[in-house]
């Protein structure tokens, strides 16, 4: 007798009818129709059943600190950083704790069951690294939470910014990080690229690296970043997040860097809200979208994929662990409204997160881990058009969340009294 039987279910590729059988928390068949005997049988109504959502960049250590001690009123990317600066002498574990266990309760009712969070190793008692690693291991049963070394004053711009780094990677932080952007010098930057790649390589890690998150179009470090990777073999384990500097640099540049990323493995993440929030603050009109080139990197063949970035902290005062808000973000500022556009933005929430993020058994198929959210929409156009309902989120065969079906009551003469907003 199967654990789940999930009957009537759309797929992301448009399949409708479908069944999912699940065993001892995995996928054991998907196919059109199947009926077997199963302690639990959940009907989808013709629902999407996607796999669970991946945010592939988030800062956890500092998720619903808004406020905390002051707000960051220019609503610039370095305000924010001097905010934290402000900030970390007043962290308490037990706190950081709390914020990061209640934001993860919000991630599971989104159906985000993944996420790599960069955590802060600039300060030498290493508190957020310890802290975070208690989180990790609390939210393993619900959660798979990725842990990056991030050194946000600037690994050599920081007294014992790489001994700190190194720390943090022995106590068992995940991914080498770093901000080359943030160092004193272009020069230093470049330097801390190649350092912190040999570290991953010298490791065996993967690397996910903060890569020109500004407007300077002369800020070029994920050219370097795609050379490290290349000259140390680690095509297909190097990521770069924000890379915004790519929406201010001369066409004919970019016709050169975007093949070299390509060709290296990289990867890219894109934040939308808070690239679209925190760029171009200092132009006046015309302002710069702020996001990356999207739809130029995935033509090349990058994978590219949409993170959080931030939720309720120094650099951002919105947020509530939705990556369908992210997608939906992404599919504005990159202007990806064609059906393929629109599906690429669901896979960059979905199958291209989990692939930056190396997941093992993530998907819809046979053998892979029977984790998945049923969201009330029809089409993953109609789930980022609507932010959609997650009716019912699993892990690995187990059900985490679950949320009624959504409708307004409408009382108007001679139309109908239940909206979905659906067609």
């Amino acid at each position: 007798m199967l654990d789940l039987l999930i009957t009537n279910a759309t797929l992301p590729d448009g399949r409708t009818g479908m069944a999912v059988a699940v065993q001892g928390g995995r996928i054991m068949e998907l196919v059109p129709g199947l009926q077997a005997p199963a302690r639990e049988r959940v009907d989808a109504g013709g629902y999407l059943l996607s796999p669970p959502f991946c945010d592939p960049h988030f800062h956890m250590d500092a998720t619903l600190s808004y406020g905390l001690p002051r707000v960051n009123e220019s609503g610039t990317l370095l305000e924010g950083i001097a905010l934290w600066g402000e900030l970390k002498p007043l962290l308490k574990a037990e706190e950081m704790i709390e914020r990061a266990l209640a934001y993860c309760d919000w991630a599971v009712a989104r159906g985000l069951l993944a996420i790599r969070s960069h955590v802060d190793t600039s300060d030498p008692s290493l508190l957020p690294v310890e802290a975070m690693l208690d989180v990790k291991r609390r939210v393993a049963p619900y959660i798979d939470l990725q842990l990056v070394a991030f050194p946000q004053d600037g690994v050599l711009r920081s007294m014992g910014g790489v001994d700190n780094l190194q720390r943090a990677l022995d106590l068992g932080v995940d991914v080498v990080g770093g901000i080359p952007h943030f160092e004193r010098t272009m020069e230093q930057g470049a330097a801390s690229v190649r350092l912190l790649c040999e570290t991953a390589a010298r490791r065996g890690l993967l690397v996910d690296m903060h890569c020109d998150e500004t407007d300077d179009p002369m800020s070029r470090h994920i050219e370097t970043l795609a050379f490290e990777a290349q000259r140390l073999g680690l095509q297909g384990r190097v990521n770069g997040s924000h890379c915004t500097s790519m929406h201010s640099m001369d066409n004919y540049y970019a016709s050169k860097l975007i093949p070299l990323i390509a060709e290296s493995g990289v990867s890219v993440v894109a934040n939308p809200l808070i690239n679209i929030t925190l760029q171009g603050r200092h132009d006046t009109y015309p302002k710069r979208r702020g996001m990356t080139r999207v739809p130029e990197l995935m033509a090349a063949g990058v994978d590219v994929a949409f993170g959080n970035d931030c939720v309720m902290d120094p650099w951002y005062g919105m947020g509530s662990a939705d990556m369908l808000e992210t997608a939906h973000m992404g599919l504005h500022v990159a202007q990806m409204t064609s059906q393929k556009g629109i599906r690429a933005c669901f896979d960059a929430v979905t199958v291209n997160a989990a692939k930056v993020m190396h997941l093992e058994d993530y998907g819809l198929d046979a053998g892979c881990d029977a984790s998945f959210v049923l969201l009330q929409a029809r089409s993953p156009g109609d789930a980022i058009r609507l932010r959609a309902n997650r009716l019912k989120v699993w892990r690995k065969g187990q059900l985490l969340a679950q949320t009624p079906e959504v409708a307004a009551q409408v009382s108007i003469a001679g139309r109908p009294a239940r909206v979905t907003f659906s067609r």
